[in-house]
């Protein structure tokens, strides 16, 4: 399976790795407090995946301005403990192991996060090339992450077949728009997703990828 494929794009959080529970709880917390407001246990997870629209109607349950929400969470996020609270699922190494093209990262992961995450979990070699979303580069489902990594790994505009492989449903949206096939690793309930997710190959596991 993995020589169907001439360059392969992978999305990070939820899909290599993930975040302990409690963890993605205490944030939720810490951020809630400062804004002076109490999230729950679920709406600090959808605040956290933000599947569907899930992360705008906690938004709208709660009166909380996105901006203000966004710069309080990212200065409660630190790099070490997250890191320390994030693991690598166990179907990822081999994985990645099997690719045998080159692999690019493309992540909602702010680099300030990602660039040590990385190094503590050991995986920072997995990639040949690593992009963060930003205001910049734009946001997954837009094209224009993937289409950065494609450029970087020199296989833009050169009729190479490629493959996004995420757990959101954001990542199979994004692989649509810049011309990828979309490989969808199913890890969450419904609920947290905010539904199903449509036009993407399913798979439970990553090592399903290369086997199937």
């Amino acid at each position: 399976m993995s020589s169907e494929y001439d360059f392969w794009l992978l999305d990070l959080d939820g899909t290599l790795v993930d975040v302990e529970t409690s963890y993605i709880h205490e944030v939720g917390r810490e951020v809630g407090d400062r804004l002076g407001v109490s999230f729950s246990a679920r709406q600090s997870e959808h605040l956290w995946y933000g599947f569907g629209d899930t992360r705008e109607r906690v938004f709208a349950e709660t009166g909380v301005d996105p901006e203000r929400f966004w710069a309080t969470f990212h200065a409660v996020d630190d790099p070490g403990p997250r890191g320390a609270a994030t693991h690598v699922y166990p179907d990822a190494a081999p994985f990645v192991a099997s690719l045998d093209a080159p692999t690019g990262l493309v992540t909602h992961c702010q680099t300030f996060l990602t660039e040590p995450i990385l190094e503590t979990l050991g995986i920072d070699d997995w990639f040949d090339v690593v992009v963060c979303c930003d205001e910049e580069t734009g946001w997954k489902p837009a094209p224009e992450p993937l289409e950065l990594a494609m450029r970087e790994l020199g296989v833009a505009g050169n009729g190479h077949a490629g493959a996004m492989v995420g757990d959101d449903p954001s990542d199979v949206g994004a692989a649509h728009n810049a011309g990828l096939d979309a490989i969808h690793v199913d890890r969450h309930d419904f609920d947290r997703l905010g539904g199903a997710v449509d036009g993407a190959r399913h798979v439970s596991e990553l090592t399903d990828v290369v086997d199937g």
